[in-house]
C-alpha cells in the first residue's frame, strides 16, 4: 500500500467542480470546449453513457459561469485551459443548476416527487441571488406554493432587472427512463404527452433563459417532449464535441506520469496502459472523426483501476466496475423491445438484435437522433438506443451504412451475461462445475475438462439449441461460457498470423500471474446430415489453419511465455464430436510478461 503523501487525490465517485479543486483533486481539463459551447448556440443538448463525467463538465460550468462565483475565476480554474482564454460570458449569468436524477417516487408519485425537488432548488437559487434584486423579491419567491409560480416570478425578475439566466440541466431523462422500464408505456406516456406535467415543464423553460445545456443518457424523453421544447441543438454525436467527455490516451498517460513522479505508482506506464486498454477504451462517438480523433476511455473505470492501483499496489481483480455496467432489469427490459423476427423461409425465431451483436461482435445501422418511446422496439432505434448508452460505437466504416461494434471487453462481457441470462431464461445452464475446470486449464493444461462441459451444456439444453443452433451461434455461447473464465481475456476473432482464429485466451497475468497456459480455439460446425468425407474434411483444414495461427509473432507476443495449446473442436448439428489437441508449445519468454 502507497503511503500518503502529498499529491492530488483521484477524483473516484466524486462529481462537485469546487470540492475538487479545493481539495486538490486529479482533474482532466475539459474547459477548452467552454467557447466551442458558446460559439453553436445558446440551447444544447447532449447524449453520452452513464459514468463518463457528463455531471463534472455540468458542475464546472455551473461555477464558470455563476455570477456569484466571479471573484473565485482565477482560484477554481487555476492552471486550467481557460484561465488564460476566458470568455466574456464568464461570471456573468444567474445559474439555475438542476439534477433530475435526485427527483423521487414512482409513476403514482412521481409528480409530488418532481414537485419537491423544483420547490427546494427554485428556493435555493432565489436566496442565491436575492441579493440582486429588490427587498420583496425573496419573500414573493418563498411564499409561492407551486414551482411553476415560483419560475414564473424567478424568470420575469431576471427580465425585468436585466439579469441574465442559465438553465444546466443534468439526468433530464433519468426518472422519466425509470418510469418507462419499471411502469410500462401507458405511465410514462402520461407523463410526456398532451397535458403531461413534465411536457409543460419544458415549454416553461422555453423562451425564459438566455442558455440552456441539458445532457442525458437517451434521446427518447426529449423526443417526446420536442413540442414543448424544440429549440436546442443537439450536439451527441458532433465531430466538434467527440472528445469533450471521457478520457483521450494522452489524458491517462499524462495521469499515469503524474502519479508515477510522485511515487503513488510504481508499475510503468505501458503495463498499465496495455492492461486497461482492452476493457475501457474505443468509444467514438461521432462517425465523421472515426479515424482522425483518437478514441476515448470510460472516465469513471480509468479512475476506478488508478484508484486501486494507487492504494493497493495492484490492478483490481474485478476489472469492471459495477457503477458502470447497464442495470439488468433495464437490459431485461430491453430484450421486451427487442423483437423477434422471422423470415419466411425461416423455420424458427431469428436472433433479436442483442444476440445478434452479442455472437457477432458488430451490427450494421445507422444512429438515429431521436425516436420516441413507442418506438424503441423498431430495429433501427433499438440499435441506436444501445449505442447511446455506450453498449455500441463507432467502427471502422464500411460503406454507406454505419458500422456499429462492440467497444470493448467491458461491454463485451455484458452481452456474454446478459446471453447467459437469456440462456438460462429458457434452460438452466449449470456452470458451476466449470469452476475448476477453468483452473486446471489454465494452472495445469488440462483443457479438456473444460471443452468437454461447454460441450455438454450445449448439447443437453434443447431450448438454447433452437435459439442458437449454427455455426455463428454456437460461438456465441462459447463466448458466453467462456467469459466466466476470470484467468484469461476472452478474445474472438483475434488476428493472427494474417487470420481470425475463433477464440484466443489470452492469460490476465496483471491479476493471474500463476497462470501457466493459453490457448487458441477453432470451431468447426457440420450439420447433423453432413457425411463422414465432409467431416474429415474440414478437420484437416482446421488443423492446417490453427497451426498456420500458432506461428505467428503475434502470439509468441501475447503468449508472454507460457505454453499455448491449440485446440480444434467440430460440433455436428448439437454434438461435440471431436475435439483434439494439435500441437502445444512451450514459447520463450518475453520482456511483456
Amino acid at each position: 500500500m502507497v503511503e500518503q503523501t502529498d499529491y492530488k487525490r483521484i477524483p473516484y465517485g466524486i462529481s462537485d467542480f469546487r470540492q475538487l479543486r479545493e481539495e486538490r483533486k486529479y482533474y482532466v481539463d475539459k474547459t477548452m470546449y467552454l467557447p466551442r459551447m458558446e460559439e453553436v448556440s445558446n440551447f444544447l443538448f447532449c447524449i453520452r453513457p452513464r459514468r463518463f463525467g457528463k455531471s463534472v463538465l455540468l458542475s464546472m460550468m455551473r461555477y464558470y459561469y455563476d455570477v456569484n462565483e466571479r471573484d473565485n475565476f482565477a482560484r477554481l480554474f487555476e492552471g486550467l485551459w481557460i484561465a488564460e482564454h476566458p470568455t466574456p460570458l464568464q461570471g456573468g449569468f444567474e445559474v439555475l443548476h438542476l439534477d433530475f436524477s435526485q427527483v423521487t417516487g414512482n409513476g403514482d408519485n412521481i409528480h409530488e416527487g418532481f414537485k419537491r425537488y423544483m420547490n427546494k432548488a427554485l428556493d435555493d437559487f432565489c436566496k442565491r441571488y436575492s441579493h440582486a434584486y429588490p427587498e420583496d423579491y425573496k419573500m414573493e419567491v418563498l411564499s409561492c406554493k407551486e414551482y411553476d409560480e415560483k419560475l414564473a416570478v424567478i424568470t420575469n425578475s431576471a427580465k425585468l432587472f436585466h439579469h441574465k439566466l442559465y438553465l444546466i440541466l443534468d439526468e433530464y431523462d433519468n426518472f422519466t427512463n425509470n418510469i418507462l422500464n419499471e411502469k410500462g408505456q401507458e405511465v410514462y406516456h402520461a407523463l410526456t404527452h398532451a397535458t403531461g406535467f413534465y411536457r409543460d415543464v419544458f415549454k416553461k423553460f422555453k423562451g425564459n433563459f438566455d442558455r440552456i445545456f441539458m445532457i442525458g443518457v437517451s434521446p427518447v424523453t426529449m423526443d417526446d417532449v420536442t413540442s414543448g421544447f424544440n429549440i436546442a441543438l443537439n450536439i451527441s454525436t458532433d465531430p466538434w464535441f467527440n472528445m469533450m467527455l471521457g478520457f483521450s490516451e494522452e489524458d491517462v498517460r499524462q495521469m499515469i506520469r503524474y502519479y508515477r513522479e510522485v511515487g503513488a505508482i510504481k508499475a510503468d506506464e505501458e503495463t498499465l496502459i496495455a492492461d486497461m486498454k482492452p476493457w475501457y477504451d474505443n468509444y467514438c462517438f461521432s462517425e465523421e472523426t472515426v479515424e482522425t480523433d483518437p478514441k476515448m476511455f470510460n472516465s469513471d473505470m480509468v479512475l476506478y483501476y488508478l484508484n486501486n492501483v494507487i492504494r493497493l499496489g495492484e490492478a483490481p481483480r474485478q476489472m469492471v466496475d459495477n457503477n458502470t455496467r447497464t442495470d439488468y432489469t433495464k437490459m431485461r427490459r430491453l430484450l421486451l423491445f427487442d423483437q423477434i423476427e422471422k423470415n419466411e423461409d425461416e423455420q424458427g425465431p431469428r436472433r433479436g438484435a442483442l444476440y445478434k451483436i452479442a455472437q457477432d461482435g458488430e451490427i450494421r445501422r445507422s444512429v438515429k437522433s431521436s425516436f420516441p418511446a413507442d418506438r424503441i422496439a423498431d430495429r433501427d432505434n433499438f440499435v441506436s438506443l444501445l449505442f447511446y448508452y455506450g453498449m455500441l460505437t463507432y467502427g471502422e466504416p464500411d460503406g454507406a451504412t454505419s458500422r456499429l461494434i462492440i467497444p470493448n471487453n467491458n461491454v463485451r462481457k455484458q452481452y456474454y451475461d446478459y446471453l447467459l441470462q437469456g440462456y438460462n431464461e429458457i434452460a438452466h445452464v449449470d456452470t458451476a462445475p466449470l469452476e475448476e475446470a477453468y483452473g486446471d486449464a489454465a494452472l495445469r493444461g488440462n483443457w479438456e475438462p473444460m471443452m468437454r462441459l461447454i460441450g455438454e451444456a450445449y448439447e443437453a439444453n434443447t431450448s438454447v439449441r433452437q435459439l442458437i443452433e449454427g455455426e455463428r451461434n454456437i460461438q456465441g455461447f462459447m463466448n458466453a461460457m467462456l467469459s466466466l473464465n476470470p484467468y484469461y481475456l476472452t478474445a474472438p476473432e483475434v488476428e493472427l498470423n494474417h487470420g481470425y482464429c475463433d477464440f484466443f485466451l489470452m492469460p490476465d497475468f496483471m491479476r493471474w500471474p500463476m497462470v501457466k497456459h493459453s490457448y487458441i480455439l477453432e470451431l468447426k460446425y457440420l450439420k447433423a446430415d453432413a457425411t463422414d468425407g465432409e467431416a474429415e474434411s474440414q478437420w484437416h483444414a482446421a488443423v492446417e489453419q490453427i497451426g498456420h495461427y500458432a506461428e505467428g509473432a503475434a502470439v509468441r507476443r501475447l503468449c508472454c511465455g507460457t505454453a499455448l495449446h491449440s485446440i480444434v473442436a467440430q460440433f455436428r448439428g448439437y454434438k461435440l464430436v471431436r475435439i483434439e489437441q494439435t500441437r502445444v508449445e512451450e514459447l520463450i519468454r518475453s520482456n511483456s510478461r
